[in-house]
């Protein structure tokens, strides 16, 4: 069993079907960038606090000890961080920056066990080009909001996906096989 520092559906789909058991402990933390901070330190970053936050609400709860899973992921295009867009303005304004260009999606998982293990998937990911039709109906759905890079390619932004090298479940937020790995040095799996 582990504690999982974050709420994301996504995730928890992904640990259950690799057969983790866990709890969920959302980390609620400041995720802005740091001035000059490069993006793939930012994400490290993102994923240590997020297990972090999760270890310190573990305690605080007096909950029993079991390790911290925190994770992050972010999407780039040009060296740029395309952010998780909060309304369909924004989700708009990112995926026309990603049609018919190749982008790179991070995530980076933490695990605060009986020590820090740390891990980071690359994934190159090529999407085909977007009419403006299709940016406003998957925008429509409202599946763009909140996600990295603003889109989610478990769903219907498959669609756009041309290329893909890489961790598919990076993509999606958990890169099993990392995952796996540092959950396997915990004795968890």
């Amino acid at each position: 069993m582990i504690y999982l520092a974050s709420a994301s559906e996504r995730r928890q789909e992904l640990l259950r079907q690799i057969g983790v058991a866990f709890v969920t402990l959302p980390a609620d933390i400041d995720e802005t960038p740091r001035p000059g901070e490069a993006s793939l330190a930012y994400v490290r970053r993102m994923a240590h606090e997020k297990a972090l936050a999760g270890a310190r609400q573990r305690d605080r709860l007096g909950l029993a000890w079991a390790p911290v899973l925190g994770a992050d992921t972010i999407v780039l295009q040009a060296d740029v961080i395309v952010h998780k867009p909060a309304d369909a303005g924004a989700a708009r304004a990112a995926l026309r920056r990603l049609s018919g260009g190749d982008h790179v999606v991070y995530t980076a998982v933490c695990v605060l066990g009986r020590g820090c293990n740390e891990a980071v998937a690359r994934t190159d990911v090529t999407f085909k080009v977007l009419s403006d039709a299709e940016i406003d109906a998957y925008c429509a759905t409202g599946e763009p909001i909140g996600k990295a890079g603003g889109y989610a390619i478990q769903g219907r932004a498959a669609l756009f996906v041309a290329r893909l090298a890489g961790s598919y479940s990076g993509v999606v937020g958990l890169p099993l096989y990392e995952c796996g790995r540092l959950l396997r040095s915990e004795g968890v799996l």
